[in-house]
């Protein structure tokens, strides 16, 4: 199953994700930061990273831009629900900077899980 790299600084969140991925059979490894992300980063079995923009630590942008580094063809799905530049403004920079997908907060987790299985390219049925 593929690896899941969830990098969410609200443990509420960060669990629900976690449940609704290991429900969908992927493997789960969480960060609660972007230091601790890149520190727990494996290139070998992470085969995307869902990241929060605004983190204590290191910011998503800056996960964003490593993880590019590292194993680039990594996909990257930035989650973010605001901040000074607003979530648009922090959601267009992780484009800018190589997230293949963007979401504001909230979100449903099923279009969150679709697009995931989407940008992996594994078949879905139409339940989650």
């Amino acid at each position: 199953m593929p690896g899941i790299l969830i990098v969410e600084d609200d443990i509420e969140l960060r669990e629900m994700l976690k449940s609704a991925l290991i429900r969908n059979n992927f493997t789960v490894f969480e960060a609660s930061n972007g230091k601790e992300a890149l520190i727990h980063f494996k290139p070998g079995v992470t085969d995307l990273v869902i990241t929060d923009l605004i983190m204590p630590e290191e910011d998503g942008l800056k996960v964003i831009m490593k993880i590019r580094e590292i194993k680039p063809g990594t996909k990257i799905v930035a989650i973010s629900g605001g901040g000074k530049a607003g979530p648009a403004g922090y959601l267009d920079m992780a484009k800018a900077l190589g997230a293949n997908s963007v979401f504001f907060k909230p979100f449903s987790l099923n279009d969150l899980v679709l697009e995931i299985k989407n940008l992996l390219g594994i078949e879905h049925s139409g339940i989650l």
